[in-house]
């Protein structure tokens, strides 16, 4: 598992348009929500699910009272204090409101493992403050059920296997805590796709010619970039979001490519530290392999393969700082630049990565997914959940239609996208 310094030549590249980022100072959007419903809540959960000592507490409700007002810097002593100073674009000081929603969120998440004391030389030093909801939500029924479906899935031709192993992990990305503790409620709500490229995603990855599903006639494959038709990709990046029944079907998708597809070598990059409510961090990637061990069938055939690909080599977690940066992936550091354009593929998971991705900005819905992403140092996808007022290169009857329902479609949940730049 690597680290690295993200504030090493991050080489950003000039956008030949840049929108409006996201600000969460209107009263009822979407960011102002998360910040004045969503985060308060948050705390309080946090400050439940775990008997904190009466200086947590009081660091907790110092939070609650600040995050209305002006933006704090870190203390003199935090370890991270120059890292986040780069990081900086002039928002501390600020109110939290007039922040852009990707900075001050990323932020507050930081801001949090502080008040919990996290960093700090007493005992809750490294303890994870979402743990006992990951555990919960990894050890819960809905998760056994999950499991036992492998063994169906295995005996799918490639084609439909690798098509419902696509579908999995993005739906997968519905299972995001903070989504469910404060967010929409989605029961009733039946998930569809407002784009997918999942042809063009499986022709990058190579490997099995029958198993690219729904290749319309008039792409030629010969001409994607990549191993595709003439064996596994050599190495795909694939950037995980959330822990535990996301995750899961994220380690299965690997295995698929490493066992089925012969990719040369998968890198998973999780989170270094517990960001976010659900984020994946090693630990969990652990946490999610014992669960599939002990479900044995083929969850555990699936956990087997994987821990011979980490000893081999095969497969490599990697946990970079700017993971956990405030930014969009366009200011990544030079040595995660490096890694990505060494992939065949580079495949990016849920929601905040795509707006990490595209950028957290006001763009037309119908931007051509390649113009935002035009950037990146390789072929990118993305498989990703709409829980975020974010999107781009949607075809415009499909917007349309979208719109007409009247419906904050954008923001609930029920849709997903597959968008990929070769």
């Amino acid at each position: 598992m690597a680290d690295g310094d993200p504030r090493q030549g991050s080489g950003r590249p000039v956008a030949p348009y840049d929108p409006p980022e996201f600000l969460s100072d209107v009263p009822g959007s979407y960011p102002w929500r998360v910040l004045h419903e969503r985060h308060p809540v948050l705390i309080e959960r946090v400050r439940a699910a775990t008997p904190y000592d009466i200086h947590v507490n009081r660091a907790l409700d110092q939070l609650l009272e600040e995050i209305e007002g002006v933006i704090e810097p870190l203390g003199d002593t935090a370890h991270d204090r120059d890292l986040w100073e780069s990081w900086d674009r002039g928002h501390i000081g600020r109110r939290w409101y007039d922040a852009p929603f990707l900075w001050a969120e990323s932020y507050f998440y930081r801001r949090l493992l502080s008040a919990v004391g996290y960093f700090g030389p007493g005992p809750w030093r490294g303890v994870d403050p979402f743990e006992p909801f990951k555990q919960a939500e990894l050890l819960g029924a809905a998760v056994d059920e999950e499991l036992r479906e492998l063994d169906t899935l295995a005996a799918l031709p490639s084609a439909e296997r690798a098509q419902a192993l696509t579908l999995r992990a993005l739906w997968g990305n519905r299972a995001d805590l903070v989504f469910r503790v404060a967010g929409p409620e989605l029961a009733g709500r039946e998930p569809g796709l407002v784009a997918d490229d999942s042809a063009l995603l499986w022709s990058l990855v190579g490997g099995d010619e029958t198993g690219v599903p729904g290749v319309p006639s008039g792409l030629d494959v010969s001409d994607v970039p990549g191993d595709a038709g003439r064996g596994g990709a050599a190495r795909i990046c694939l950037v995980a979001d959330n822990a535990g029944s996301e995750l899961l079907p994220d380690l299965v998708l690997i295995d698929h490519l490493l066992h089925a597809r012969g990719t040369g070598e998968v890198v998973l990059h999780v989170k270094p530290l517990p960001y976010y409510m659900s984020d994946a961090t090693p630990a969990d990637v652990l946490a999610c392999l014992r669960r599939m061990s002990a479900a044995g069938g083929e969850a555990g055939e699936v956990a087997g393969r994987l821990r011979a690909a980490l000893g081999s080599g095969r497969l490599l977690v990697r946990a970079h700082a700017f993971s956990c940066a405030p930014l969009p992936y366009r200011e990544m550091p030079f040595g995660l630049r490096e890694d990505f354009a060494s992939a065949s593929l580079t495949i990016m998971k849920g929601d905040l990565n795509y707006r990490r991705l595209v950028g957290d900005r006001a763009w037309p819905h119908t931007t051509p997914f390649a113009e935002a992403t035009a950037y990146f140092p390789g072929p990118v996808a993305t498989l990703r959940t709409l829980k975020s007022e974010v999107a781009v290169g949607l075809d415009g009857d499909v917007v349309k239609a979208l719109e007409a329902t009247g419906s904050p479609w954008l923001t609930t949940g029920a849709h997903g996208l597959i968008q990929v730049r070769p």
